[in-house]
């Protein structure tokens, strides 16, 4: 048990509530009090002051356990880092301060490369929520953003510049929209099954194209989820 799963659970004592009661009068699951005093979850900032009136007395000394925390919005934990960035600010230890809670935020959000589609250097990066360790369903170490070079997909409303979500996997889905490589170049197609041996790769510049082509000749490299157009 954490310093502050104990600390939660001696409260809830002293107002003689079981987890189920707490738990109702907070406003959460009774599974997340108890993982809470498990030290598996996190306390953040907006439960301790609901806690706080509940219990009648100021308890934000309760220490906050670093575990990732599925069950709560990101947007709770917010507020609780930026109150904490500005107190410090004008404090030596900064820099140690920042890599705590860098450490902390890890565990709910994570940083999402962008690439081109050779995939070498990044581009950029955008913050995601990561849930039950996953990105959008999707393995953390597998996800990325991918800047589209060409309009060869416009018809599809892909153009150039527009950024898309993506994640890395050799096998694509039937009528997946795909960066692939075939004949040494990389583009995103639309991967349509002929059968075992062929697919179909679609692209669409305003009017559609196809081109036969064989499985084995075909690099997936990644499937596109959603794409972010630019207004």
């Amino acid at each position: 048990m954490s310093r502050a799963g104990e600390k939660l659970k001696n409260i809830r004592e002293q107002l003689g509530l079981s987890q189920k009661q707490l738990a109702k009068k907070l406003g959460v699951a009774e599974s997340f009090i108890n993982e809470v005093e498990m030290g598996r979850k996190i306390l953040n900032e907006s439960f301790m002051n609901k806690l706080s009136k509940l219990a009648g007395k100021d308890i934000n000394d309760i220490s906050m356990s670093i575990e990732e925390d599925a069950d709560m919005e990101v947007a709770d934990v917010k507020p609780s880092i930026m109150k904490t960035h500005k107190v410090s600010s004008s404090n030596k230890d900064l820099p140690e301060i920042n890599d705590v809670w860098s450490n902390a935020l890890s565990s709910v959000l994570k940083t999402v490369p962008m690439y081109k589609y050779d995939l070498k250097q990044t581009v950029g990066s955008r913050q995601l929520p990561v849930v039950s360790n996953k990105i959008e369903g999707h393995s953390v170490d597998k996800v990325l953003f991918l800047e589209i070079e060409e309009d060869d997909m416009i018809g599809f409303r892909m153009a150039k510049g527009d950024i898309a979500f993506a994640h890395l996997t050799h096998e694509a889905p039937n009528n997946a929209i795909c960066l692939v490589e075939y004949n040494s170049e990389r583009a995103i197609r639309q991967i349509k099954k002929l059968d075992s041996n062929k697919v179909l790769l679609i692209s669409n510049k305003g009017s559609i194209r196809t081109e036969t082509a064989y499985t084995k000749d075909i690099n997936v490299i990644a499937v596109l989820d959603r794409v972010e157009i630019k207004l």
